[in-house]
Protein backbone atom coordinates (compact mmCIF):
# COMPACT_ATOMS: atom_id res chain seq x y z
CA UNK A 1 0.00 0.00 0.00
CA UNK A 2 1.56 3.62 -0.94
CA UNK A 3 2.33 5.66 1.90
CA UNK A 4 0.35 8.83 2.04
CA UNK A 5 3.26 11.12 2.72
CA UNK A 6 5.89 10.40 -0.35
CA UNK A 7 5.40 10.51 -4.18
CA UNK A 8 4.82 7.52 -5.63
CA UNK A 9 6.95 5.37 -7.72
CA UNK A 10 6.72 5.12 -11.60
CA UNK A 11 8.07 2.26 -13.85
CA UNK A 12 8.63 2.70 -17.09
CA UNK A 13 8.29 0.08 -19.14
CA UNK A 14 9.75 0.00 -22.80
CA UNK A 15 12.13 3.26 -23.02
CA UNK A 16 11.64 4.64 -26.68
CA UNK A 17 10.89 7.68 -27.74
CA UNK A 18 7.80 8.35 -25.75
CA UNK A 19 8.98 7.43 -22.91
CA UNK A 20 12.74 9.24 -22.97
CA UNK A 21 11.55 12.73 -24.55
CA UNK A 22 8.51 13.18 -22.87
CA UNK A 23 7.40 11.12 -19.65
CA UNK A 24 10.70 10.99 -18.34
CA UNK A 25 11.65 14.70 -18.39
CA UNK A 26 7.95 15.21 -17.36
CA UNK A 27 8.19 13.48 -13.83
CA UNK A 28 10.78 15.84 -12.96
CA UNK A 29 8.23 18.45 -12.81
CA UNK A 30 5.78 15.93 -11.54
CA UNK A 31 4.33 16.55 -7.47
CA UNK A 32 3.27 13.47 -6.40
CA UNK A 33 5.00 11.05 -8.72
CA UNK A 34 8.91 9.93 -9.11
CA UNK A 35 10.75 7.87 -11.74
CA UNK A 36 11.19 5.00 -9.47
CA UNK A 37 12.30 2.27 -11.94
CA UNK A 38 12.71 1.17 -15.42
CA UNK A 39 12.12 -1.83 -17.89
CA UNK A 40 13.90 -2.85 -20.77
CA UNK A 41 15.60 -5.26 -23.08
CA UNK A 42 18.60 -2.77 -24.33
CA UNK A 43 21.30 -2.92 -21.44
CA UNK A 44 22.98 0.15 -23.65
CA UNK A 45 19.95 2.34 -22.74
CA UNK A 46 19.28 1.49 -19.53
CA UNK A 47 23.01 1.99 -18.98
CA UNK A 48 22.21 5.86 -19.80
CA UNK A 49 18.85 6.13 -18.28
CA UNK A 50 21.00 4.78 -14.77
CA UNK A 51 23.52 7.58 -14.96
CA UNK A 52 20.90 10.93 -16.61
CA UNK A 53 18.17 9.60 -14.25
CA UNK A 54 20.44 8.58 -10.87
CA UNK A 55 18.69 5.24 -10.74
CA UNK A 56 20.63 2.08 -9.11
CA UNK A 57 20.68 -1.51 -10.65
CA UNK A 58 17.75 -2.69 -8.46
CA UNK A 59 15.84 -0.33 -10.30
CA UNK A 60 16.46 -1.52 -13.86
CA UNK A 61 14.52 -4.92 -14.89
CA UNK A 62 14.81 -6.37 -17.86
CA UNK A 63 11.77 -8.26 -19.59
CA UNK A 64 12.69 -11.35 -18.08
CA UNK A 65 12.85 -10.03 -14.93
CA UNK A 66 9.72 -8.05 -14.72
CA UNK A 67 7.75 -10.11 -12.62
CA UNK A 68 10.55 -9.18 -9.75
CA UNK A 69 8.61 -5.85 -9.38
CA UNK A 70 6.35 -7.38 -7.13
CA UNK A 71 8.91 -7.75 -4.46
CA UNK A 72 10.17 -3.07 -4.71
CA UNK A 73 7.74 -1.17 -2.40
CA UNK A 74 9.01 1.63 -4.19
CA UNK A 75 7.30 0.73 -7.42
CA UNK A 76 3.55 1.86 -7.37
CA UNK A 77 2.55 2.42 -10.87
CA UNK A 78 3.66 0.73 -13.92
CA UNK A 79 3.25 2.83 -17.12
CA UNK A 80 3.06 0.59 -20.18
CA UNK A 81 4.73 2.27 -22.78
CA UNK A 82 5.35 -0.35 -25.39
CA UNK A 83 4.15 -1.61 -29.01
CA UNK A 84 0.58 -1.84 -28.68
CA UNK A 85 0.28 -5.84 -29.13
CA UNK A 86 2.11 -6.13 -25.92
CA UNK A 87 -0.11 -4.06 -23.82
CA UNK A 88 -2.42 -6.85 -22.77
CA UNK A 89 0.52 -8.81 -21.23
CA UNK A 90 2.14 -6.37 -19.73
CA UNK A 91 -1.14 -4.70 -18.30
CA UNK A 92 -1.93 -7.92 -16.61
CA UNK A 93 1.32 -9.20 -15.38
CA UNK A 94 1.31 -5.54 -13.67
CA UNK A 95 -2.05 -5.98 -11.96
CA UNK A 96 -1.00 -9.49 -11.27
CA UNK A 97 1.89 -8.27 -9.37
CA UNK A 98 0.21 -6.09 -7.95
CA UNK A 99 1.10 -2.16 -9.04
CA UNK A 100 -1.19 0.17 -10.29
CA UNK A 101 -1.19 0.70 -14.17
CA UNK A 102 -1.11 3.54 -17.00
CA UNK A 103 -1.30 1.95 -20.33
CA UNK A 104 -0.06 4.18 -23.69
CA UNK A 105 -3.24 4.19 -26.42
CA UNK A 106 -4.52 2.28 -27.90
CA UNK A 107 -5.40 0.12 -24.48
CA UNK A 108 -5.68 -3.18 -26.60
CA UNK A 109 -5.85 -4.03 -30.43
CA UNK A 110 -9.38 -5.91 -29.84
CA UNK A 111 -12.08 -5.49 -27.35
CA UNK A 112 -11.77 -9.04 -26.13
CA UNK A 113 -7.77 -7.99 -25.05
CA UNK A 114 -9.41 -4.76 -23.56
CA UNK A 115 -11.73 -6.07 -21.40
CA UNK A 116 -9.11 -8.88 -19.87
CA UNK A 117 -7.10 -6.21 -19.02
CA UNK A 118 -10.02 -4.56 -17.04
CA UNK A 119 -11.05 -7.92 -15.26
CA UNK A 120 -7.42 -8.67 -14.43
CA UNK A 121 -7.06 -4.65 -12.89
CA UNK A 122 -10.56 -5.13 -10.77
CA UNK A 123 -9.73 -8.69 -9.72
CA UNK A 124 -5.98 -7.18 -8.24
CA UNK A 125 -7.87 -4.55 -6.80
CA UNK A 126 -5.41 -1.99 -8.62
CA UNK A 127 -6.77 0.86 -10.86
CA UNK A 128 -6.16 1.09 -14.83
CA UNK A 129 -5.86 4.57 -16.41
CA UNK A 130 -5.37 5.52 -20.33
CA UNK A 131 -2.37 7.52 -21.38
CA UNK A 132 -4.89 10.00 -22.30
CA UNK A 133 -2.97 13.65 -21.49
CA UNK A 134 -5.08 15.75 -23.71
CA UNK A 135 -7.95 15.49 -20.85
CA UNK A 136 -5.21 17.63 -18.93
CA UNK A 137 -4.30 20.08 -21.29
CA UNK A 138 -6.06 23.02 -20.35
CA UNK A 139 -6.72 24.33 -24.11
CA UNK A 140 -8.36 21.19 -24.95
CA UNK A 141 -10.41 21.22 -21.81
CA UNK A 142 -11.56 24.84 -22.59
CA UNK A 143 -12.75 22.98 -26.05
CA UNK A 144 -14.95 20.56 -23.50
CA UNK A 145 -16.20 23.32 -21.86
CA UNK A 146 -17.29 25.49 -24.90
CA UNK A 147 -18.66 22.67 -26.87
CA UNK A 148 -20.79 21.15 -23.60
CA UNK A 149 -21.84 24.21 -22.25
CA UNK A 150 -23.36 25.65 -25.85
CA UNK A 151 -21.13 28.23 -25.16
CA UNK A 152 -21.61 29.73 -28.98
CA UNK A 153 -24.87 27.42 -29.38
CA UNK A 154 -25.53 24.00 -30.23
CA UNK A 155 -22.30 22.34 -32.11
CA UNK A 156 -23.31 21.65 -35.56
CA UNK A 157 -20.33 19.61 -36.29
CA UNK A 158 -16.77 18.89 -35.55
CA UNK A 159 -13.99 18.57 -38.02
CA UNK A 160 -10.77 16.52 -36.33
CA UNK A 161 -7.61 15.54 -38.68
CA UNK A 162 -4.80 13.89 -36.85
CA UNK A 163 -1.92 12.91 -39.33
CA UNK A 164 2.12 12.88 -39.89
CA UNK A 165 4.71 11.77 -41.86
CA UNK A 166 5.29 8.39 -40.44
CA UNK A 167 9.39 8.28 -42.06
CA UNK A 168 11.06 5.21 -42.45
CA UNK A 169 9.55 1.62 -43.18
CA UNK A 170 11.60 -0.52 -40.49
CA UNK A 171 9.61 0.49 -37.58
CA UNK A 172 7.24 -1.02 -35.38
CA UNK A 173 4.01 1.67 -36.18
CA UNK A 174 3.92 -0.01 -39.94
CA UNK A 175 3.99 -3.89 -38.77
CA UNK A 176 0.84 -4.79 -38.22
CA UNK A 177 1.58 -7.76 -35.47
CA UNK A 178 3.06 -5.37 -32.97
CA UNK A 179 0.79 -2.12 -34.24
CA UNK A 180 -2.97 -3.68 -34.99
CA UNK A 181 -3.57 -0.82 -37.51
CA UNK A 182 -1.98 2.12 -38.52
CA UNK A 183 -2.38 5.97 -37.98
CA UNK A 184 -6.19 5.35 -37.17
CA UNK A 185 -4.96 3.65 -33.42
CA UNK A 186 -1.96 6.01 -33.04
CA UNK A 187 -3.43 9.39 -33.93
CA UNK A 188 -7.37 8.90 -34.76
CA UNK A 189 -7.87 8.11 -31.98
CA UNK A 190 -7.54 11.79 -30.84
CA UNK A 191 -9.92 12.56 -33.53
CA UNK A 192 -12.51 10.12 -31.89
CA UNK A 193 -12.32 11.45 -28.61
CA UNK A 194 -12.52 15.49 -29.37
CA UNK A 195 -15.48 14.88 -31.22
CA UNK A 196 -16.36 12.98 -27.93
CA UNK A 197 -15.89 15.42 -25.36
CA UNK A 198 -16.84 18.72 -27.73
CA UNK A 199 -20.17 17.30 -28.17
CA UNK A 200 -20.86 15.70 -24.21
CA UNK A 201 -21.98 12.43 -26.09
CA UNK A 202 -21.40 9.01 -28.22
CA UNK A 203 -21.68 8.17 -31.49
CA UNK A 204 -24.69 6.50 -32.67
CA UNK A 205 -23.51 5.66 -36.15
CA UNK A 206 -20.57 6.07 -38.56
CA UNK A 207 -19.19 5.66 -41.80
CA UNK A 208 -15.75 5.18 -43.09
CA UNK A 209 -13.10 4.75 -46.10
CA UNK A 210 -9.74 4.02 -46.14
CA UNK A 211 -7.57 6.51 -48.29
CA UNK A 212 -5.41 5.56 -51.10
CA UNK A 213 -2.12 3.94 -50.79
CA UNK A 214 0.73 6.24 -52.08
CA UNK A 215 3.32 3.68 -51.58
CA UNK A 216 1.78 0.14 -51.80
CA UNK A 217 4.94 -1.92 -50.20
CA UNK A 218 5.70 1.00 -47.30
CA UNK A 219 1.89 0.62 -46.21
CA UNK A 220 1.50 -3.61 -47.11
CA UNK A 221 0.29 -4.25 -43.63
CA UNK A 222 -1.45 -0.98 -42.10
CA UNK A 223 -3.70 1.55 -43.55
CA UNK A 224 -2.13 4.59 -44.69
CA UNK A 225 -5.12 6.60 -44.02
CA UNK A 226 -8.91 6.64 -42.98
CA UNK A 227 -11.79 9.08 -43.51
CA UNK A 228 -15.06 8.78 -41.19
CA UNK A 229 -17.75 10.93 -40.61
CA UNK A 230 -19.61 9.99 -37.03
CA UNK A 231 -23.07 10.91 -35.96
CA UNK A 232 -24.51 11.97 -32.67
CA UNK A 233 -27.98 11.37 -31.34
CA UNK A 234 -28.20 15.68 -31.32
CA UNK A 235 -28.08 15.63 -34.74
CA UNK A 236 -24.16 16.97 -34.93
CA UNK A 237 -21.36 15.28 -37.28
CA UNK A 238 -17.87 14.54 -36.76
CA UNK A 239 -15.97 14.83 -39.73
CA UNK A 240 -12.76 13.14 -39.22
CA UNK A 241 -8.87 12.34 -40.86
CA UNK A 242 -5.88 10.49 -39.84
CA UNK A 243 -2.96 9.67 -42.28
CA UNK A 244 0.87 8.61 -41.90
CA UNK A 245 1.89 10.47 -45.54
CA UNK A 246 0.84 14.24 -44.09
CA UNK A 247 1.04 17.00 -41.06
CA UNK A 248 -2.61 18.11 -39.80
CA UNK A 249 -3.38 19.25 -36.28
CA UNK A 250 -7.11 20.06 -36.28
CA UNK A 251 -10.29 20.41 -33.86
CA UNK A 252 -12.79 22.84 -35.01
CA UNK A 253 -16.40 22.81 -34.18
CA UNK A 254 -18.84 24.94 -35.71
CA UNK A 255 -21.63 26.08 -33.73
CA UNK A 256 -25.11 27.88 -34.07
CA UNK A 257 -23.78 30.86 -33.30
CA UNK A 258 -20.14 30.68 -33.69
CA UNK A 259 -16.63 28.45 -34.11
CA UNK A 260 -13.57 27.60 -31.83
CA UNK A 261 -11.33 26.05 -32.91
CA UNK A 262 -7.10 24.39 -31.42
CA UNK A 263 -4.56 24.30 -34.40
CA UNK A 264 -2.32 22.74 -33.37
CA UNK A 265 -5.14 20.80 -31.37
CA UNK A 266 -2.64 17.17 -30.27
CA UNK A 267 0.57 18.40 -29.63
CA UNK A 268 2.88 18.19 -26.78
CA UNK A 269 2.99 21.36 -26.37
CA UNK A 270 2.71 25.18 -28.85
CA UNK A 271 -1.14 24.44 -28.74
CA UNK A 272 -2.86 27.33 -30.01
CA UNK A 273 -6.89 28.13 -30.28
CA UNK A 274 -9.26 30.92 -31.12
CA UNK A 275 -12.47 31.28 -31.34
CA UNK A 276 -14.76 33.68 -33.86
CA UNK A 277 -14.42 36.10 -31.35
CA UNK A 278 -10.86 35.96 -31.37
CA UNK A 279 -7.80 33.56 -29.88
CA UNK A 280 -7.55 31.69 -27.22
CA UNK A 281 -5.20 33.36 -24.16
CA UNK A 282 -4.29 30.01 -21.67
CA UNK A 283 -1.82 28.81 -19.73
CA UNK A 284 0.03 25.74 -20.93
CA UNK A 285 1.18 22.98 -18.85
CA UNK A 286 3.13 19.91 -18.93
CA UNK A 287 0.53 17.14 -20.15
CA UNK A 288 2.16 14.22 -19.20
CA UNK A 289 2.83 15.47 -15.85
CA UNK A 290 -0.98 16.74 -15.07
CA UNK A 291 -1.81 13.48 -16.42
CA UNK A 292 0.59 11.51 -14.02
CA UNK A 293 0.14 13.43 -10.99
CA UNK A 294 -3.29 12.90 -11.30
CA UNK A 295 -3.48 9.18 -11.43
CA UNK A 296 -1.15 9.42 -8.45
CA UNK A 297 -3.62 11.32 -6.54
CA UNK A 298 -6.09 8.73 -7.74
CA UNK A 299 -4.65 5.99 -6.21
CA UNK A 300 -3.79 8.06 -2.59
CA UNK A 301 -7.42 9.44 -2.50
CA UNK A 302 -9.15 6.16 -3.78
CA UNK A 303 -11.16 7.59 -6.14
CA UNK A 304 -11.39 6.08 -10.33
CA UNK A 305 -8.95 7.80 -13.08
CA UNK A 306 -11.01 10.54 -15.25
CA UNK A 307 -9.30 8.72 -18.24
CA UNK A 308 -10.32 5.06 -17.18
CA UNK A 309 -9.41 1.21 -18.45
CA UNK A 310 -13.59 1.52 -19.54
CA UNK A 311 -12.47 4.84 -21.36
CA UNK A 312 -9.78 2.72 -23.71
CA UNK A 313 -12.07 -0.17 -24.48
CA UNK A 314 -14.85 2.57 -25.54
CA UNK A 315 -12.63 4.09 -28.47
CA UNK A 316 -10.72 0.70 -29.10
CA UNK A 317 -14.45 -0.44 -29.75
CA UNK A 318 -15.32 2.74 -32.02
CA UNK A 319 -12.43 2.45 -33.87
CA UNK A 320 -12.84 -1.09 -34.98
CA UNK A 321 -15.97 0.12 -35.95
CA UNK A 322 -14.43 2.28 -38.33
CA UNK A 323 -12.08 0.00 -39.69
CA UNK A 324 -15.35 -2.44 -39.96
CA UNK A 325 -17.10 0.24 -41.96
CA UNK A 326 -13.81 0.53 -44.19
CA UNK A 327 -13.82 -2.41 -45.28
CA UNK A 328 -17.52 -3.05 -45.92
CA UNK A 329 -18.53 0.31 -47.44
CA UNK A 330 -21.29 0.16 -45.36
CA UNK A 331 -23.04 2.39 -42.11
CA UNK A 332 -22.07 0.67 -38.79
CA UNK A 333 -24.90 1.52 -35.81
CA UNK A 334 -22.73 1.68 -32.09
CA UNK A 335 -24.37 0.39 -29.53
CA UNK A 336 -22.24 2.36 -26.67
CA UNK A 337 -24.82 2.54 -23.66
CA UNK A 338 -22.41 1.01 -21.29
CA UNK A 339 -20.20 4.23 -21.43
CA UNK A 340 -22.61 6.62 -21.28
CA UNK A 341 -21.27 7.87 -18.26
CA UNK A 342 -17.95 8.80 -20.02
CA UNK A 343 -19.61 10.97 -22.44
CA UNK A 344 -18.79 14.21 -20.54
CA UNK A 345 -14.83 13.45 -19.76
Amino acid sequence: MAQINRQLGIALLGLGEYAGAELAPALKETNHCRLAAIVSDEPAKMEEWRKIYGLNEKSCYTYEQFDDIKNNPEIDIVYVVLPNAMHEEYVIRSARNGKHVICEKPLATTVEACQRMIDACRDAGVKLSMGYRLHFDPFNQEMMRMGQNKVYGQVKKVIARDSMEIGESNQWRLDYERAGGGPLLNNGVYCVQGALYILGELPVALTASFLPRSDPKKFAEVEEGVRWTMEFPGGAIAECETSYSKNENLLRAEAERGWFELDPAYEYEGLKGRTSEGPLKLAAVNQQAAQMDDFALCIRENRESRVPGEMGLRDVEIMIAIYESARTNKRIELHLEEFENMAEK
